[in-house]
């Protein structure tokens, strides 16, 4: 059996983890937290004391973090990082949503070291592990090797040209993500105030083969008719993409107005205390705000 780290045991992490214990890896985990450590230890995987750790007892490692600054922590922490210890012909993927600067920053300390790197985001919610889309700045690591190991938990690889260059696919991806919700929520909420009874609405255009029928809205809406705001992609990270979005827009002088009033909805629902919510929480802003008039 071939040994796998994972640096990130959270929803995207595990999902990653049991796919590749599935399929026959030996999985080395380190995650700061203490909780998600615990889960990971009655799920069978083995655990590593820091990101030096992993690096001592894998050579190809993954990464499912959560922000750049934790990332840039993991890969060069000059004590504790997998730099510190990681040997000529290691190859690090980094699955995070982060931004082109992180990854490149990150690949030119890598190759200092005679290590690989490369970003890798992840196209695809959680629950459809196995059918997720990778989009890889640097395909030319990908052997045959790393290529099984990343079909474990994804079915398409896509070559997105150079370094940093997956971490922007991944970026307007989810710009677009959160004006679909944005929406969904508001529109939703919308119903609600006319009086519309919500499953009417939501029965009608799911079925009704219209354009404005999307796989989040088909997701999102019986969630919310049910009040269910059990986190799937928090706010908070929605919150955090958002904000690389519009990094990238100031960075190339492109003005994106639709995606500054997603940030608008995000900060206030972090305000109320909805950040680790799901995303379909945005959907209670809107009724308190419709509250107060």
């Amino acid at each position: 059996m071939e040994n796998v780290g994972l640096i990130g045991y959270g929803v995207m992490g595990k999902a990653i983890a049991k796919k590749l214990m599935n399929s026959n890896y030996q999985v080395f985990v380190y995650d700061k937290n203490k909780s998600e450590i615990e889960l990971a230890k009655k799920q069978g995987v083995f655990i590593c004391s820091s990101p030096q750790d992993v690096s001592l007892k894998t050579k190809i490692i993954l990464l499912s973090l959560p922000n750049p600054k934790i990332v840039l922590d993991v890969v060069g922490n000059e004590t504790h990082g997998i730099l510190k210890s990681a040997s000529s012909g290691t190859i690090i993927v980094d699955t995070s949503t982060v931004d082109p600067q992180t990854s490149k920053i990150n690949y030119s300390k890598s190759s200092l070291k005679k290590v690989e790197y490369t970003d890798s985001p992840i196209l695809g919610r959680p629950e459809f592990v196995g059918n997720w889309t990778l989009v890889i700045g640097r395909n030319s690591i990908i052997n045959n090797n790393l290529k099984n190991i990343l079909l474990t938990f994804a079915s398409n690889i896509v070559d997105a040209g150079a370094i940093g260059n997956g971490n922007i696919l991944k970026i307007l991806n989810n710009l677009m993500f959160g004006a679909i919700n944005s929406i969904t929520c508001e529109v939703l909420s919308l119903c609600k105030d006319q009086s519309i009874d919500l499953n009417l609405f939501f029965d009608t255009i799911s079925k009704s083969g219209a354009a404005t029928t999307s796989k989040l809205f088909l997701e999102l809406g019986p969630k919310i008719i049910k009040n269910d705001f059990s986190t799937v992609f928090s706010i908070n990270n929605l919150n955090k993409d958002i904000q690389l979005g519009l990094d990238l827009s100031k960075e190339s002088k492109s003005k994106i107005t639709i995606s500054e009033n997603v940030k608008k909805l995000t900060n206030l629902s972090i305000s109320y205390g909805f950040g680790d919510e799901d995303t379909s929480a945005i959907f209670k802003i809107y009724q308190q705000m419709n509250d107060k008039k």
